[in-house]
């Protein structure tokens, strides 16, 4: 059990937030966390996450924390969980910058260049993405 969700649970919230957020990236777009969890509850038939509570935003920072993990191979070192940012805001979450940093990329201190680069990982994660479309299809 995670956050009161089953194994199986879980893994369906991880695959279906995975394939949603490379949806997302393929149509050079972001995404807040709120239309994640709305997409989470009409593609897996779960309960979603209530934003209100601490364990549910723990909840979901997990699980975009375990999408990036699979993804970042794949991505050459991108963290998808960077197309998820705040309703209403144009920045990524402070689990976005947390595992950056674990991860070893230059995450900069100040407002203003965090933004920038937050900015250009998302423009690297729809290029990567769109022209992963294209060799499938092209």
């Amino acid at each position: 059990m995670r956050y009161g969700r089953s194994d199986e649970e879980w893994t369906r919230l991880v695959d279906v937030g995975k394939k949603f957020l490379i949806e997302r990236a393929t149509m050079q777009r972001t995404t807040s966390y709120t239309e994640l969890n709305a997409a989470l509850i009409n593609r897996t038939d779960t309960a979603g996450f209530n934003f209100d509570l601490e364990a549910d935003r723990a909840a979901i920072g997990q699980l975009l924390g375990q999408i990036s993990e699979e993804t970042v191979a794949e991505t050459g070192g991108l963290l998808i969980s960077a197309l998820v940012q705040y309703l209403d805001a144009n920045d990524a979450g402070p689990g976005f910058y947390a595992l950056a940093k674990n991860k070893g990329l230059p995450v900069p201190a100040t407002t203003d260049d965090r933004q920038l680069f937050w900015a250009s990982h998302v423009g690297a994660l729809h290029k990567h993405y769109t022209q992963a479309r294209g060799r499938v299809t092209g």
